[in-house]
């Protein structure tokens, strides 16, 4: 038998509001997803004009970071020809994301949710997943 953790509603508003502050503070609006640890969607908010266009690629990229346990840029230099996991960025249907802004959140060394951010420049996604994690574990 397993056991394991998982984040909860609050939790996952935690996070929210820690990437929904950062991304106002810059200027952009973002989509927010917010995934439990094996990359199902448990919150998930589109900030006033936040793109369309990354509402399907944040919640991929929590995605990523949850099921996968990696940041989603751990896997852009890797997924390049010639480099060892060329293409995986077309597994599971296309979902894999290699753009920067998925971030595993890990309490206590184990993954318990991820978070994906889209609608900025990659930078700037994955500052603002980063400040979802640090508000987070702040008010733990």
């Amino acid at each position: 038998m397993l056991t394991f953790r998982r984040i909860d509603q609050a939790d996952a508003r935690l996070l929210i509001e820690g990437a929904r502050e950062r991304a106002k503070a810059i200027g952009v609006p973002m989509c927010i997803a917010i995934t439990d640890e094996s990359g199902n969607l448990v919150a998930f908010e589109r900030m006033d004009g936040g793109k369309i266009t990354s509402i399907t690629i944040a919640i991929d990229k929590a995605f990523t970071a949850a099921a996968a346990k990696k940041a989603t840029h751990e896997y852009s230099a890797a997924s390049q020809p010639g480099s060892p996991a060329y293409g995986i960025n077309s597994a599971i249907h296309g979902r894999l994301m290699v753009v920067p802004g998925g971030l595993p959140v890990v309490v206590d060394g184990e993954v318990v949710a991820g978070i994906g951010i889209s609608s900025g420049t990659p930078g700037q996604d994955q500052d603002c997943a980063q400040a979802g994690i640090d508000f987070f574990l702040a008010q733990r």
